[in-house]
């Protein structure tokens, strides 16, 4: 297939736990980017080294396209994924759940739509009418919760901002990025709430293929899922209403970390 070469695309793929499978899973996704129009590389980020052998079996793979980065502990998946887009080249940016429960094809569904909507952001949305999900009960309240939040606290018009399948323009990374907090459950929301304030507001949904895992999550980790997540939000409410701590005027407050810091000068 002949590539278009006037963009470039990065995919980062956050891992953590998944030793069992995740050679296969990346595989797919590299095999699914192949048959797409645009040159691309992926950005692995193993979230925690010393966890499993994740990291070990990734490198295994040798793909020419992807690069595996790690860090020994944990420290959640909204800090995985900002690690990976710290060190992309491409001037689009996407970000996809490592494992097979989202369809990669999808992918170059939301490349599609952030050029046909000249977009900023485009988000897979599990309520777009042409979507395909199958989830749980847990989850669906952890959807329904963001909603709200991201459409009547936030201003955010989008019906889902949990989905892992996401892509940005690189210009909307390089003014969000630096004032970001969250690091595990709301980082989504985050990222989507800080983009809209300053401006990129073309931000639309795209229809997902979704099948969660239904045993990978108990009764009791959703509810810690769904109180933590509950947490950030109404943090990241508070940054943004209250304190303004998201404006261009508290530049000197955003946190400096060297390891999240995404490179200016990226020519191909």
């Amino acid at each position: 297939m002949k590539k278009n070469t006037n963009h470039f695309l990065s995919v980062i793929i956050p891992v953590y736990k998944q030793s069992s499978t995740i050679k296969s899973d990346l595989f797919n996704i590299y095999q699914t980017l192949l048959q797409i129009r645009y040159d691309f590389e992926i950005i692995v980020v193993v979230d925690g080294t010393n966890i499993d052998s994740s990291y070990q079996k990734a490198k295994e793979l040798k793909l020419s396209k992807m690069k595996i980065y790690g860090y020994p502990n944990n420290r959640g998946k909204g800090y995985a994924v900002r690690y990976g887009m710290a060190r992309t080249r491409g001037d689009y940016i996407a970000f996809i759940d490592s494992g097979m429960e989202i369809d990669p094809n999808g992918i170059s569904l939301i490349i599609e739509h952030l050029e046909w909507y000249n977009a900023d952001i485009i988000v897979a949305s599990k309520r777009h009418p042409a979507s395909q999900v199958k989830y749980p009960f847990d989850r669906k309240i952890i959807s329904f919760m963001a909603k709200i939040f991201s459409k009547v606290l936030l201003g955010i018009n989008v019906n889902d901002t949990q989905a892992g399948l996401k892509i940005f323009r690189k210009n909307v990374l390089k003014k969000v990025l630096p004032r970001l907090l969250v690091k595990r459950y709301a980082f989504d929301l985050e990222m989507l709430a800080v983009a809209n304030h300053l401006g990129f507001t073309k931000i639309f949904e795209a229809p997902i293929k979704l099948n969660y895992d239904f045993k990978s999550l108990t009764h009791a980790s959703g509810l810690k899922i769904i109180y933590k997540s509950l947490i950030d939000a109404l943090a990241v409410f508070y940054r943004l209403r209250i304190l303004h701590y998201y404006d261009d005027k508290n530049h000197r407050n955003f946190i400096y970390d060297p390891e999240l810091s995404m490179r200016i000068n990226t020519g191909l």
